[in-house]
């Protein structure tokens, strides 16, 4: 059998927005149709209708969650890296800490989100720690799986030239755990925004510094219903923006060595 030819770039974005526009077309038929009330289910053409006039506001509580979720993610960056090198060179540490980043990882954000809450007397330094617990562990764990992933036979030749521990944990280690890294990065990106949400959903702030998901709440205790899904669709453009950012820089950081980003031969 012959092998389909690939999609081009064209077609690729071509074919989920004709069945992004095809759903829509069905759910308005559908709500016109059957009558069905807006505050249980508004249509497509409403809701971009809320989100054309309540824009602003909701971009502003936007910009609060992206804030949270952008300094989590810094932090993550930081801390998971510089924990998985110090893992790395020790199965000691590795095994004295590992246990506790999979305990952060497993323990429900809702659940400690309320002590969190309570033990900082900053509320943007709570919802940070809140939104940096979920997004910690895909560095960490990625990257101490690259650092020890690096090629046995060179680690050999390496300490046969002499190099030093830092030496080759510069020029062997993190270029080979550097894909690794770039992919944990992806995932972080999206659990950041995610952990900045659930964050506001139990911290519930409002006046001037609120986040999206208390205009989500507060939506819902109106029966804005409209307005609650104008919300959820720019927290879903923006997880799908983070998402496509990183996976550019991804891309542009590894398409000229490494064979995940290479182009794959016709």
């Amino acid at each position: 059998m012959r092998e389909a030819p690939p999609l081009g770039r064209v077609s690729r974005l071509l074919a989920p927005l004709v069945f992004g526009l095809l759903v829509l077309a069905a759910w308005e038929m559908l709500v016109r149709a059957y009558a069905v009330p807006v505050y249980i289910l508004p249509g497509p053409l409403l809701i971009g209708q809320t989100l054309w006039t309540d824009g602003p506001s909701l971009l502003q509580s936007l910009w609060v969650t992206l804030r949270i979720a952008f300094a989590a993610l810094a932090v993550a960056i930081a801390l998971g890296l510089g924990l998985a090198i110090l893992m790395s060179r020790s199965r000691w540490i590795e095994a004295s800490l590992l246990p506790y980043a999979v305990v952060l990882q497993v323990t429900p954000i809702v659940a400690i989100a309320p002590l969190i809450i309570i033990w900082a007397d900053d509320v943007f330094l709570s919802l940070l720690i809140c939104a940096w617990i979920v997004a910690f562990f895909p560095i960490v764990s990625n990257t101490t799986l690259g650092l020890h992933s690096a090629d046995r036979g060179l680690q050999d030749l390496f300490r046969l030239y002499g190099a030093t521990g830092s030496q080759t944990l510069c020029f062997l280690q993190l270029p080979t755990a550097l894909p690794y890294f770039l992919a944990g990065l992806r995932i972080s990106g999206g659990l950041a925004l995610i952990g900045a949400v659930v964050a506001e959903f139990v911290a519930g702030t409002g006046g001037s510094e609120t986040g999206l998901a208390f205009r989500i709440l507060e939506a819902g205790y109106r029966l804005q219903i409209p307005r609650m899904f104008a919300a959820l669709v720019l927290l879903s453009l923006a997880g799908i923006a983070i998402y496509a950012a990183l996976d550019r820089l991804s891309h542009l950081i590894l398409r000229r060595w490494h064979e995940s980003a290479l182009p794959r031969e016709r």
